[in-house]
């Protein structure tokens, strides 16, 4: 393995600009997860509500119109149980009631349209990171910055040299090394562009969350597989012996009596080698130093 220096955290944060003019009253508190429909802030006490989708919110959508944003408005009203309506992308007669039915649950004005300053769609539930704007501040229209997000689960992130990108391939399995020295596994989620001229980043899943315990962000270390050997011998790196005309062998135990073999040595990792030769096998017990 190669052990590679990373950090743990909830990835890049996300922006959330102001879409209008008015007050900043309220926003999710840091450290909050916003989930389908709730709010994550409020311009002139009037909500502003996170759905899920990867097509950003920009323009007014209303009756008639068709489109991947239509779409995915559809599936969350679907979601949130408002209409079993066809999700076909189409803004019908039946999305505008399901709208309605939205908008009267929640005490807002029955229009059967959906506005750019209504909702923020987000890939999936997400953490308010950091407010970037204070409750009370005025909202131009320079579309300044209000708050930033980030996903939900917290993964660790390396930095890796281009030169040895064989070591980051998606799907890869890794252990991440905690301050505490705690081990976790890891999966390596995404191989990103190379981000300088020397390095790229590498993202690594951690699927046991409970396992990072209260860690908000911290340094790890990351253990990449450098090369594997399958279906081979090894024993403790300790019960190798050096022989006097040259290579190693290892100490047979055997019914009480002791032989030394000639061994070939191969690949060394976590404490093993690998050994092979005509006089030993699988099963064998081999003399290690106390």
């Amino acid at each position: 393995t190669r052990t590679e220096s990373g950090t743990l955290g909830y990835g890049d944060p996300v922006p959330v600009r102001a879409s209008g003019t008015g007050t900043l009253t309220w926003i999710a508190a840091e450290g909050a997860t916003v989930m389908r429909g709730e709010p994550l802030l409020k311009v002139d006490e009037l909500p502003i509500f996170a759905l899920y989708g990867a097509v950003p919110m920009y323009r007014a959508l209303g009756n008639g119109m068709v489109g991947a944003d239509v779409r995915q408005l559809q599936e969350n009203l679907v979601e949130l149980g408002y209409a079993e309506i066809a999700i076909d992308g189409i803004y019908a007669q039946s999305t505008t009631a399901a709208v309605l039915a939205w908008q009267a649950d929640l005490g807002l004005v029955q229009t059967g349209m959906v506005e750019p300053g209504q909702v923020v769609f987000t890939p999936g539930p997400v953490r308010i990171a950091e407010h970037v704007a204070g409750v009370g501040d005025l909202l131009g229209s320079d579309r300044a910055h209000i708050l930033t997000y980030t996903d939900t689960t917290r993964i660790a992130t390396v930095a890796l040299n281009v030169v040895d990108q064989a070591l980051a391939v998606e799907g890869g399995a890794v252990t991440v090394t905690l301050p505490d020295e705690r081990t976790v596994a890891g999966v390596i989620a995404k191989v990103g562009t190379v981000v300088t001229e020397e390095e790229f980043e590498v993202t690594v899943a951690i699927a046991d969350q409970a396992a990072l315990g209260t860690l908000q962000a911290a340094p790890v270390d990351v253990d990449f597989v450098n090369a594997t050997r399958a279906d081979v011998l090894t024993v403790p790196v300790a019960a190798l012996l050096a022989l006097a005309e040259g290579g190693y062998g290892v100490e047979i135990v055997e019914d009480n009596t002791t032989r030394i073999v000639a061994v070939k040595t191969g690949m060394f990792a976590d404490g093993r080698v690998e050994v092979s030769g005509e006089a030993i096998a699988e099963g064998m017990m081999v003399g290690v130093p106390r």
